[in-house]
């Protein structure tokens, strides 16, 4: 059984899981899933074709699912996939996908979406990941896992930010993020490693060492960026530093940020 306020409107064809709560004046649209137990507080709107998994939370005045703000959208069919456990705060956004994007924004596991935060069209957000209050995600952008965006921050479309990465607040984000790096200053600066958030994860001493070690042959050797990511992967045997290597040497359509600059 799910409560159900009596001034919530619940279209015809919306599929509601078992234990859901939703709360006074929200709108859930026809083509909206509910997983298990999820909470809708009060005001909330869930429209389009929307998918939000089980033991999600989302507070007040949300939109979740609605058309992207992209002038190229002309109606198409589009989704929003957002997974279990996530909590979203008051006045968040997220965005449906669009044609040209793959037509998908997926929102993976176990997030916090703080007050005010967007994500736009087509964003691919993984697990754990933390977008703090009045953060904007621009569209088509990658959040690899256990990312966090600082508040009033911005990312630029088709930006990636790899595994473990942090953003500072007031950060402006144009090129992609080398997992675990920490992004700082108005126009974001690559200015180290996240170590704070490596440690909490309990990674072992020698593995942040060796990343230590590879930020510095990045910042300082020679060669272009990508040869001297390269030249990691031959040389590390670390499995954190074969991920940076890796997605250096992936398909970005966007330069990454560098060491100092």
């Amino acid at each position: 059984m799910s409560t159900i306020h009596p001034s919530a409107i619940i279209e015809d064809g919306a599929r509601i899981g078992e234990g859901c709560e939703i709360g006074p004046f929200c709108i859930v649209g026809a083509e909206v899933a509910l997983g298990d137990r999820v909470v809708l507080k009060s005001h909330v709107v869930v429209t389009g074709d929307t998918e939000i998994g089980a033991d999600t939370v989302v507070f007040s005045f949300a939109v979740l699912g609605e058309i992207p703000q992209d002038l190229k959208f002309k109606g198409e069919k589009c989704r929003t996939v957002i997974g279990q456990r996530n909590r979203i705060r008051e006045h968040v956004t997220i965005n449906a996908g669009t044609e040209g994007g793959g037509g998908v924004t997926r929102i993976g596991d176990d997030g916090l979406f703080m007050a005010g935060c967007h994500i736009a069209h087509d964003a691919q957000v993984g697990d754990r990941v933390i977008v703090v209050n009045s953060a904007a995600v621009a569209g088509h952008c990658v959040l690899e896992d256990d990312v966090i965006i600082g508040g009033l921050s911005g990312i630029h479309q088709w930006v990636r930010i790899g595994r473990g990465a942090i953003i500072g607040a007031v950060t402006m984000v144009t090129n992609d993020v080398i997992p675990y790096g920490l992004v700082q200053a108005s126009r974001g600066e690559l200015d180290g490693l996240n170590l704070v958030g490596l440690k909490r994860r309990g990674v072992k001493r020698g593995d942040i060492t060796a990343l230590r070690a590879a930020f510095q042959m990045l910042a300082q050797g020679e060669g272009t960026f990508s040869e001297r990511a390269r030249r990691l992967g031959e040389e590390s045997e670390s499995e954190y530093v074969q991920e940076i290597v890796a997605f250096i040497t992936g398909e970005s359509d966007r330069h990454f940020l560098t060491p100092g600059g």
